[in-house]
């Protein structure tokens, strides 16, 4: 909410970062470009905020046009904004660990010389499928990759809605995750939900909690449809068994 923003960062005049998950993780949700626009017209008033841009879902979006405006080409924007990317959620390569980063030169060099200190650099052999998957993954792939993750957001919407007492205030619109309202359940603790969950049923969530957004439970369907069935199977029998 860029009033909430504008509140925040007046009361807080030492603030110099603004994080900026887009598309999101937990939640999915996808900021338009007119949001987008907004927040910048924000940060305007408060030239010491860098924006630091995670924007390592955007070629995982199902709005209709299928964007994802990255912050830095707004207006103004360029100069202050640290865009950081990689190659494990648009091309599978999570096991590689290999992202990067894009920033006006002043920043770049400050991270290079901690990086060097630090990480030295990714590993050849990710840098070499990095380059493969620049070089010889097509759009037509990408683009078929964004029908199957959403087909699988679409299966499992459709069944936490048949599910009681489960609620989903906003459909997902990108990344591969949904965050549903089980709050009816074990009072809102999430925590323990989780916990017995994975005990009873031998299946995993992640609490909302960890992501401060308590009596929530964070579902990633970045797996096979054959998982995903087996999954929300086992979470509507839990469920059914706490009503």
């Amino acid at each position: 909410n860029p009033s909430d923003l504008d509140r925040c960062l007046s009361q807080h005049p030492k603030a110099k970062v603004l994080m900026l998950c887009n598309p999101s993780n937990p939640t999915g949700g996808v900021h338009s470009t007119e949001l987008l626009a907004e927040i910048a017209r924000v940060v305007q008033k408060y030239p010491q905020i860098v924006i630091l841009a995670d924007e390592i879902y955007e070629r995982l979006v199902y709005t209709s046009d299928g964007k994802c405006t990255s912050f830095a080409s707004l207006p103004d924007m360029f100069h202050r904004t640290i865009t950081l990317n990689g190659f494990s959620k648009s091309h599978a390569m999570t096991g590689f660990r290999l992202g990067y980063l894009a920033a006006p030169a002043r920043f770049a060099k400050a991270v290079a010389t901690l990086q060097g200190q630090i990480t030295s650099c990714a590993s050849s052999v990710s840098q070499a499928a990095g380059v493969a998957a620049l070089r010889d993954v097509g759009e037509e792939w990408l683009l078929s990759n964004v029908e199957i993750m959403k087909s699988k957001r679409d299966y499992v919407l459709g069944e936490l809605e048949k599910m009681k007492d489960v609620e989903v205030a906003v459909p997902p619109n990108g990344a591969f995750y949904v965050l549903p309202d089980v709050s009816k359940y074990y009072g809102g603790d999430d925590t323990q939900l989780c916990l017995d969950l994975l005990k009873e049923k031998k299946l995993a969530l992640v609490p909302g909690s960890s992501f401060g957004a308590e009596g929530t439970v964070r579902i990633s369907y970045a797996t096979s449809m054959e998982e995903l069935e087996v999954a929300m199977k086992k979470l509507r029998e839990f469920l059914e068994s706490k009503a």
